[in-house]
């Protein structure tokens, strides 16, 4: 299990010895296991030559909160036995500086945890040092009249909405509210209204970052041109920090309204026959998904027969006027069986507290989980149809297959100029969750499963939430291949020393 593994690493890890002398001599331990060659061997770790020059905090494995600082950052229950040798949580840029050309000095390795889910853990890694960016939680500006804003890694998707609305603006944030600026950017950013806006990291001009030498830069279309084509999309494996992003903003949409239906489980094929070819007539600004997930409790009684589950439709339509609303929203409901929809709600104004307030329910804090987002190269049909039956299987009511439905005409299009290469019309897939620790091999089990099922129908991973860590090979499904070679020779010529742990490094 997984809380024994950290148990007995937390352990030995203590027994054997990190020790503070003062506070500026860091010793390490053996760790055992796969591990980098820097951190296989005991060696005293000087930190004096930070003094002076590091404003934050550095927590070693034996102070009080390094527990808390370590793992209760992430947002998945089911955490990992890795630990790094020390934690600096920095206060400004030129801390993240400090702590990068320390690192190079003594050829350790630097992981950086910038606010994403974190399902798989990808900022905690065997050894070397993690800067956390905990501090960097500011809006810097917002400039309305040019609708641009400038902010701090460490802001959540529900704030950096809240901060824009005062002047009437908006931006393609992710859809889970406690998701921060940076783990979400990172990787592409699957975002709110992503037909009409794109996906967030497109509307990203430019990156303030500390590169592998220390160097404070700022990176766009005009200048550090590689690191701002690294910094769109390259996700845990990105070679530098970025501390900043400039962005660009859209006016808040007139209207936010919201249409939800519910068809028994048995009528899958025959409500996505209809909804699969019907998104390709909606305009792009419709925002349609289809999931399976435990009925509601009023509806819970009507699918006793389908094991509790549920079949939903949702569209989230971004409008500006009343006509669009209505001419948008009523083709969803000529299904041809709508006479056998279980519930609806149609048109139902809302906004993007409340978008955020529903999205977070489906992905509630405080559960084990299994991820991985998928993009699909299958119809809508033929998606569900193969992981219909396995999804009655499962036990936790908290499981779920959500797929967005990318509307329009062309679907999700490809962006330009950005290391985040993957497009289908379909992307989603399953969130096994689950509370105790004791249901952890019966839904790991059925999630690989589920995975396996759905494979056949897939075109690519999303970096950041899929299982890397067990599946190396989804790294290199998550992107297009002259991409992914791109990012492998930009690495190698920026980071030659690899003071920046890769996407497999560390990870035990």
């Amino acid at each position: 299990m997984v809380d024994e593994k950290k148990s007995i690493n937390r352990r030995a890890f203590l027994s054997k010895g990190i020790v503070l002398a003062g506070s500026l001599s860091l010793f390490s331990r053996v760790i055992s296991g796969p591990v980098l060659a820097q951190t296989a061997h005991q060696a005293k770790l000087d930190l004096s030559s930070l003094q002076g020059k590091f404003q934050g905090q550095l927590i070693a494995p034996q102070d009080p909160q390094f527990n808390q600082i370590a793992f209760d950052g992430l947002w998945n229950e089911l955490r990992p036995a890795r630990i790094p040798q020390l934690i600096a949580r920095v206060v400004d840029e030129n801390d993240v500086s400090a702590v990068i050309k320390y690192a190079r000095a003594n050829k350790l390795k630097v992981s950086v945890r910038g606010g994403g889910h974190s399902w798989c853990a990808m900022s905690n890694r065997d050894g070397g040092i993690l800067i956390d960016l905990a501090n960097l939680n500011k809006v810097i500006s917002i400039d309305a009249n040019n609708c641009k804003a400038i902010l701090q890694p460490i802001l959540s998707n529900r704030e950096v909405q809240a901060a824009l609305k005062p002047y009437g603006l908006a931006y393609p944030t992710g859809h889970c509210p406690t998701v921060k600026v940076s783990g979400y950017l990172l990787s592409g950013g699957m975002s709110w209204n992503q037909g009409a806006w794109g996906p967030g990291v497109g509307s990203v001009e430019a990156v303030e970052l500390v590169t592998p030498e220390g160097e404070i830069i700022t990176a766009s279309a005009d200048q550090n041109q590689d690191y701002y084509w690294a910094a769109r999309g390259a996700g845990p494996g990105m070679f530098a920090v970025v501390t900043r992003y400039h962005l660009k903003l859209y006016p808040l949409p007139k209207a936010i309204v919201a249409s939800t239906y519910y068809y028994p489980y048995e009528d899958i094929s025959a409500v996505c026959d209809w909804l699969g070819p019907l998104a390709r007539t909606l305009p792009n600004n419709l925002e349609l998904s289809a999931g399976v997930l435990a009925a509601p409790p009023e509806l819970a009684e009507q699918c006793k027969s389908s094991n509790g589950k549920v079949f939903m439709v949702s569209a989230v339509l971004f409008a500006d006027s009343q006509e669009e609303i209505q001419a948008a929203l009523n083709p969803l409901d000529t299904c041809p069986i709508i006479g056998k929809c279980l519930s609806k709600s149609v048109a139902k104004p809302t906004n993007f507290e409340s978008l955020f307030d529903a999205s977070g329910a489906l992905w509630p804090p405080g559960l084990r989980c299994k991820v991985d987002a998928l993009f699909y190269r299958s119809s809508l049909t033929e998606t569900f149809n193969v992981i219909k039956d396995h999804f009655l299987k499962v036990t936790s009511p908290e499981a779920l297959i959500f797929i967005s439905v990318f509307t329009g005409k062309d679907g999700l299009a490809p962006l330009p100029d950005a290391a985040f290469s993957m497009t289908a019309k379909l992307y989603g897939g399953p969130w096994t969750m689950w509370k105790e620790p004791s249901a952890d091999e019966e839904n790991k089990q059925w999630h690989q499963q589920c995975v396996k099922l759905l494979h056949p129908c897939i075109s690519g991973h999303y970096i950041s939430e899929s299982e890397i860590v067990e599946h190396p090979d989804y790294i290199k499904a998550s992107y297009k291949e002259a991409n992914r070679k791109r990012l492998a020779e930009l690495r190698t010529k920026y980071d030659p020393e690899g003071v920046f742990f890769n996407y497999s490094e560390g990870l035990g």
